[in-house]
């Protein structure tokens, strides 16, 4: 059985937690912002990376002992198995150590000492007084609660929110995890006509589309696990080729994008261009020359646009004062926010802010409030249904 976290933004745990019964596997247990949860096979170290839409990292826990010193800590990371999961070049990075309510504190010196364990222990094995320390980075990060520590090897790498499309950027990119986990909120169904008003670089149309389509999100980049020793090529092909048989490019999805700067459109099509290219690309490992349909991107004014269809669902990021523009300039723009009701009578709307006066502004109060934290920033997303 394998042991592993998946981390996420604050407030999403229970959506990560579903995703990842979808994917066959067991939740156990939750903690702001991470869910425990276990697998059988080998495959989960693969499958989690390549299909989660609102993980943000996954890692695996390779070991839990209690340690009250750092002479038991020294001791028990050294007897871990590090050469089953290293190479013999590899470049250590203890990158985190959180302590809460345990005698081993000093941050600084738990990694100095796990750092010296692990290679203390790859130097017996592999009889090296020096190690190059010349190839890939491997990633730890060492959690300790009421003296009981965890440590855990990262499987990802980049974060997983860095799918590998977005290479045209704008001011204040909305994270991919985040804009996913925004979408499994509403409980958006593919079929459903969907139009985010604020589109920027593209991000909330393509998870979008992505998902309607089901294409995993990982197709477009490589991942940690690939630079260890427990990495094996034909196991992740297999995987790829499994979940490219789900991908449904017959899917009809109405999904469009408006945004009133031009230069974001052309970003947001470029990036979509990427995305859609990563999907045919996924297609070809299981033999379809098949593409998915790319979100519609138009320069607009949000305040002149209607509904093309009778029923639909807004989906909107838009400016806030920790973002992008001035205090009064997000007020305007959120009183001006109303005419949407109008415009798009029958349609949902769901809307993620920093602001927590939104709804005051907009002059409407939300079905549903769901707060997350994001990064540093604390945000909440309200839904009108």
């Amino acid at each position: 059985m394998f042991n592993l976290v998946a981390l996420c933004a604050v407030g999403a745990e229970k959506i990560l937690s579903q995703e990842i019964k979808l994917l066959g596997y067991s939740p156990v247990s939750n903690a702001p912002g991470r869910v425990f949860f276990t697998a059988l096979t080998q495959d989960a170290l693969y499958r989690t990376n390549l299909c989660l839409r609102t993980a943000d990292r996954v890692y695996l826990q390779i070991a839990s002992f209690n340690a009250d010193n750092f002479d038991s800590l020294f001791e028990a990371v050294k007897a871990i198995n590090w050469q089953d999961f290293f190479k013999k070049d590899v470049r250590l990075v203890v990158d985190k150590v959180r302590s809460h309510n345990s005698k081993l504190s000093s941050e600084h010196t738990i990694q100095s000492m796990v750092h010296k364990a692990v290679y203390t222990k790859l130097g017996e094995i592999w009889n090296m007084s020096v190690l190059p320390e010349s190839g890939s980075e491997a990633t730890v990060r060492i959690h300790l609660e009421k003296n009981e520590v965890i440590v855990l090897l990262d499987l990802s790498g980049e974060p997983l929110n860095k799918r590998g499309y977005r290479t045209h950027g704008g001011d204040a990119p909305l994270r991919e995890s985040f804009a996913a986990t925004i979408l499994q909120q509403m409980c958006w169904r593919r079929k459903t006509p969907l139009h985010d008003p604020f589109c920027g670089s593209g991000t909330l149309p393509i998870e979008a589309t992505l998902y309607a389509y089901n294409v995993a999100p990982g197709f477009g980049r490589h991942f940690a696990i690939e630079k260890l020793a427990i990495y094996d090529y034909k196991t992740e092909l297999r995987i790829k080729q499994s979940e490219a048989e789900k991908i449904r490019p017959e899917c009809i999805a109405r999904i469009t994008g408006s945004d009133i700067n031009p230069k974001a459109v052309e970003r947001a099509k470029i990036n979509a261009e990427h995305a859609c290219v990563t999907a045919g690309r996924a297609l070809q490992l299981i033999g379809s020359d098949q593409r998915i349909q790319r979100p519609d991107f138009t320069e607009a004014d949000f305040k002149s646009i209607s509904a093309p269809y009778e029923k639909g669902l807004i989906i909107a990021n838009p400016p806030y004062g920790e973002r992008l523009g001035t205090a009064e300039e997000v007020e305007i723009l959120y009183k001006d926010m109303a005419g949407l009701f109008e415009a798009f009578p029958e349609w949902q709307m769901g809307v993620i802010t920093a602001n927590p006066n939104f709804e005051k502004m907009v002059g409407r109060k939300a079905t549903k409030l769901k707060k997350f934290k994001c990064g540093s920033l604390d945000t909440v997303f309200y839904s009108y249904l």
